[in-house]
């Protein structure tokens, strides 16, 4: 059937940001609107969740394949629908399919099956990887989640390494809509599973989801996979700002052409990420920065935005006239594809020409909260303390999606001066996340704020130049 008898229409011409709202039926028909991260250790199921609710592998790369873990971070839309007799038995009422389906496909309960459903959440899945090393690939993630669901594998003691360090991860980035997921109770038996239940409720005391619904399922087997869809009902639609000037954290960055493709046929690069504010637009320009990097005659550093034109904008294989906050959204822009191959564009912000934040060299933190103790660390580590920050130490640092290295210039009680090995484009009062080499791993170790810093010169191109 025809993308356009399926889903809603899109009409640029008639575009009024005022009277936007994530569930317009222009929006929710063919954008996600809400991002929900997949977080636990290693194996524990995270993405045969994904593929159980939306239908598509996440492991796609040739790495993960062999090894049968997430290497990068992955990512698949789902549509959540109920059947729109309110005497339809719950949670058998809600129904997910994947991104492309119509807005009103009918009911498969027996003896509701004339009945149509109604489409409730567009949503995007962030699947990050459990293993220890890729840590920083997970708070990269992070940053765009709305939600989250912690996966707890029920034939393993609870918790794991991982289950402590993502947790305290999202804690620390205040993510309040979380949902626990007891994952393979089919290979357990019943008596296993109430005492793994309470295992997790002890683990999960003092923590920010304390008061978590803990659900069983079995992702392998689709079981309680329609009572996950009703708690993702439940989770409380962002507010979400369609009038200020777009701006967009980019998580992936790709070249889509196929080697020995002809100059004719040859696309602009592809860059993947999340809209925090603004509505992006099918022919606009935008501007990418930090853009490329170069160091000038002087030796000093020179930041040159990429400055491109959107060519098209698609959710998965939905294709779009406009983009909206909230969901991950595939911008295809007239870039050189070589600047955006490999996740080359990975942290940069992409907006309006001359509404980007300052490009920073140098950062000051403040209000710098360290956690007590080492997390999701090995066990002769397990329990130590976390030594106060050093002038001169080396950290890794996230802001937004941008994983960078760092040195520390000055330090006081609450606030230090970090020198940046590269530029990050970001904005006073942005949230950051400190972690620390233990034990040949980085370990997260606190949190910040930025206060200041010293932003580099930014070569523009006059405004006329784009008329």
């Amino acid at each position: 059937m025809a993308q356009k008898e399926i889903m809603e229409q899109q009409d640029i011409r008639k575009l009024d940001v005022t009277k936007l709202h994530p569930l317009s039926p222009e929006v929710i028909s063919r954008q996600p609107t809400i991002n929900i991260g997949l977080i636990g250790h290693v194996a524990h199921g995270k993405t045969t969740l994904v593929r159980a609710i939306s239908g598509i592998q996440t492991t796609r790369f040739k790495c993960e394949l062999e090894r049968n873990i997430t290497v990068k971070l992955g990512y698949a839309n789902a549509k959540i629908y109920k059947c729109e007799d309110e005497s339809c038995p719950q949670p058998l009422c809600y129904m997910s399919y994947g991104s492309g389906k119509e807005d009103n496909p009918p009911c498969d309960v027996p003896g509701f099956r004339n009945c149509k459903m109604k489409l409730l959440r567009h949503i995007s899945f962030v699947d990050c990887p459990g293993h220890e090393i890729l840590m920083t690939r997970m708070l990269s993630g992070a940053t765009v989640m709305d939600a989250a669901f912690l996966l707890i594998a029920a034939n393993e003691s609870c918790p794991q390494p991982q289950t402590i360090e993502h947790l305290s991860a999202v804690d620390i980035l205040k993510l309040q809509n979380l949902i626990v997921l007891q994952n393979k109770v089919d290979t357990i038996q019943e008596h296993q599973a109430r005492k793994q239940y309470k295992a997790i409720r002890e683990f999960l005391k003092g923590t920010v989801a304390h008061d978590a619904p803990v659900v069983p399922v079995s992702s392998q087997l689709n079981y309680n996979i329609d009572a996950v869809c009703e708690y993702i009902t439940k989770i409380p639609i962002p507010k979400r700002d369609f009038v200020s000037p777009p701006h967009m954290v980019v998580v992936r960055s790709f070249d889509v052409n196929k080697p020995g493709c002809g100059i004719n046929d040859m696309k602009g690069g592809v860059v993947g990420g999340t809209i925090t504010k603004g509505v992006l637009k099918v022919n606009q320009i935008v501007e990418l920065r930090p853009g490329i990097i170069e160091k000038n005659a002087d030796g000093k550093t020179v930041c040159k935005p990429i400055y491109s034109r959107i060519m098209s904008l698609f959710a998965e294989q939905n294709k779009l006239q406009f983009a909206v906050p909230g969901g991950l959204i595939g911008v295809g822009t007239s870039m050189d594809p070589a600047l955006s191959r490999s996740d080359m564009l990975v942290g940069q912000v992409l907006g309006d020409v001359g509404t980007l934040p300052e490009v920073y060299i140098k950062l000051k933190i403040r209000k710098i909260k360290l956690l007590r103790r080492l997390v999701g660390v090995e066990k002769n580590d397990f329990g130590k303390q976390v030594s106060n920050l050093l002038k001169g130490e080396v950290l890794m640092l996230n802001i937004l999606s941008m994983t960078i290295g760092v040195q520390i210039i000055t330090v006081r009680k609450n606030s230090a001066t970090l020198q940046l090995t590269a530029p990050v484009c970001t904005a006073v009062a942005e949230k950051v996340v400190l972690s620390r080499r233990v034990g040949g791993h980085w370990r997260l170790i606190g949190w910040g704020e930025i206060e200041d810093g010293v932003a580099l010169d930014v070569q523009t191109i006059p405004a006329e130049m784009f008329s």
